[in-house]
């Protein structure tokens, strides 16, 4: 039997819904059971010439949708568009400001173990599950702001797609479940005990919870990722060690997914814990 960790549920827009909840295909589709694949998720193995041979589009096309130079490498979990953007894909940005106790805890009173003078509101651009890019925010701490941003540069590079960010009433209006967005700081205890966690300290990122949830025993968090739990999958937004991963690990995060005691696939934080 599943211990939820929260009774929170989520309804996305609908031209989302199937792109979060739907695990059985590697690739996404527009609305209607026979329309054609939209995107693709890249596996183990794949190459864009064989990409576009498998969706009967040329190469050349491939490459022009997704803005790929010729020396640019496919990466596993990025995701490639397989129908012409409205527009060119712009370059990937960011920029930091500063946060106030109240922006950071909701209250400016709260006892936190950080001060709200050393953590940073660092916005990343990124692309969404349909290969769209938003501008998100992640509060981190300011020791981590370099490596923060070398990291969601790398996934923004290997196309690697994150289903909401905040704000989200700006890129997922009418979001509910909080429990679904990328995020770094919030001050709160690890599950079940009151021990600060990584991410009350500004030092952790989870990563698309649903689609990476975290495995303890009969635990799973967040509700609802049980379609996510085998990691031979490769679905829109799933993080593997041969894949997005090392977007972090590159810049000095461990990753939770190769914990022994428990696995923790959104999870990455400089401290191996």
């Amino acid at each position: 039997m599943i211990v939820w960790k929260s009774l929170l549920r989520v309804v996305p827009p609908l031209a989302l819904v199937a792109l979060a909840v739907a695990p059985s295909l590697p690739v996404t589709r527009s609305a209607g059971a026979d329309a054609a694949p939209v995107t693709h998720v890249i596996r183990p193995g794949d190459t864009l010439s064989a990409i576009a041979y498998r969706y009967g589009i040329g190469t050349a096309d491939l490459r022009k949708w997704n803005t790929l130079a010729d020396a640019d490498l496919i990466s596993v979990d990025g995701l490639l568009r397989l129908t012409p953007p409205a527009g060119t894909l712009p370059p990937w940005r960011s920029r930091v400001e500063t946060v106030t106790a109240e922006e950071a805890n909701g209250n400016p009173t709260r006892k936190c173990p950080v001060p709200a003078g050393d953590l940073r509101r660092i916005w990343v651009r990124y692309l969404d599950f349909t290969g769209v890019p938003h501008d998100g925010t992640i509060i981190m701490h300011r020791d981590l702001v370099t490596a923060t941003r070398k990291s969601f540069a790398a996934l923004y590079r290997l196309r690697f797609p994150i289903l909401v960010m905040q704000p989200a009433s700006v890129n997922m209006p009418g979001l509910t479940d909080k429990s679904i967005l990328t995020s770094g700081y919030e001050c709160r205890y690890v599950a079940g005990t009151t021990r600060w966690s990584q991410h009350s300290y500004g030092r952790a990122i989870d990563v698309n919870p649903r689609q990476n949830p975290m495995i303890r025993g009969d635990y799973l968090d967040p509700p609802r990722s049980e379609p996510w739990i085998p990691r031979d999958q490769y679905l829109p937004g799933m993080l593997h060690g041969d894949g997005a991963v090392a977007a972090f690990t590159d810049n000095g995060f461990y990753w939770g997914g190769r914990w022994k005691t428990l696995k923790d696939y959104m999870h990455f934080s400089p401290n191996d814990l």
